[in-house]
Parts: structure tokens; C-alpha cells; sequence
């Protein structure tokens, strides 16, 4: 039997309040590589940082085609993914 292979498009509050996109095949090791200041140059400078938005694709494709579509998003349009994200899975709010 084939094992599943999910994959992930994922946006981070940063501590400055803007926002960082991206993919992944495990979102919270990402996570943790980002605030540990291994996950990207741009978060390594606004740690810590929270997910708040994460979608579970099948193939690493459609994942990285999210991300895209993430990193267009205005910062307004961005906050309000996230907060639906969070009252749908956290009950709580962004930060």
C-alpha cells in the first residue's frame, strides 16, 4: 500500500506583524526551523514567529502553487485568512 505524502502551503505571523508564506511536507518542523532562525533569511530577522494559516495538498505542486497565490495576498486579505484559520482550528485569535 502507498503511504500518503501531504504537503503543505503555510503562512507565519512574524513578531512584526507582517506575514511569511510558504510549502512544506511538515509543518511543524517548519516551524520550528523558523523560529530557531534556519527557515528563511526574512523570518530569522521578525522572530518569533506563529502559524497561523496552514492547507493540506497531495502533491508538493499544489502546494507551491498556494504559496504563490499567498504571497500575493494584500496584508489586509492575509490577516483575514488567518483569522478564519484560527477561529476555525485554534478557537482563538492571532496573537
Amino acid at each position: 500500500m502507498e503511504e500518503k505524502n501531504s504537503n503543505y502551503a503555510y503562512m507565519l505571523l512574524c513578531a512584526d506583524g507582517t506575514y511569511y508564506s510558504g510549502w512544506t511536507n511538515d509543518p511543524q518542523r517548519r516551524q520550528k526551523a523558523h523560529n530557531s532562525g534556519r527557515g528563511s533569511r526574512y523570518t530569522r530577522a521578525r522572530l518569533p514567529v506563529r502559524m497561523v494559516y496552514m492547507e493540506e495538498f497531495t502533491d508538493r505542486v499544489s502546494a507551491m502553487k498556494r504559496e504563490a497565490e499567498l504571497k500575493k495576498l494584500s496584508h489586509e486579505e492575509k490577516r483575514e485568512l488567518a483569522r478564519r484559520y484560527l477561529e476555525e482550528h485554534d478557537g482563538g485569535a492571532e496573537s
